[in-house]
């Protein structure tokens, strides 16, 4: 494994770990906090959080972790006699697959569904608790698992 791979792994294994710990947050409580509000105040609120998610930290952690994940998948696929190799290759993919790509075809549409959504309005409402909801944070929780299994993975590959 090249030194530079090897200084990287470490790094990658608490990425993977803080991103699932982002989005367990959400699917433990602030999903459910939002769902309490009433009225349209969790609507109103999602809808400003998926607009700042774009301009902190976290979007630079999350898809800073998709390019190391393609990296270490990259790596990973040129040393596969390694037995370690092998999970480092599935947490590099897990990644990509079970966060990245269900970000990408699922919460993102929902979110983007959303944010085009008069919150006054009663399809919003119905829209928000019918679908977004129980949709949006089972994916989530897709993710928050993709995310967790893909840090112990590295850690195990390390290890």
């Amino acid at each position: 494994m090249s030194s530079v791979i090897l200084f990287l792994m470490p790094f990658a294994t608490l990425g993977y770990a803080l991103v699932a710990g982002v989005f367990l947050g959400f699917s433990d409580f602030i999903m459910r906090s939002l769902s309490r509000t009433g009225g349209v105040g969790g609507i109103e609120s999602m809808q400003v959080i998926n607009r700042e998610v774009f301009r902190w930290v976290f979007m630079g952690l999350f898809l800073g972790m998709a390019a190391v994940s393609a990296l270490i998948v990259a790596h990973a696929a040129t040393t596969l006699s390694d037995p370690a190799a092998v999970l480092i290759l599935l947490a590099g993919l897990v990644y990509l697959v079970g966060c990245l790509g269900v970000t990408a075809i699922f919460n993102v549409p929902m979110n983007e569904t959303l944010a085009r959504m008069d919150p006054s309005e009663e399809a919003t409402r119905a829209y928000w608790t019918g679908t977004y909801m129980p949709r949006w944070v089972f994916w989530n929780t897709v993710r928050t698992l993709a995310s967790a299994l893909s840090a112990a993975l590295l850690l195990f590959g390390l290890t």
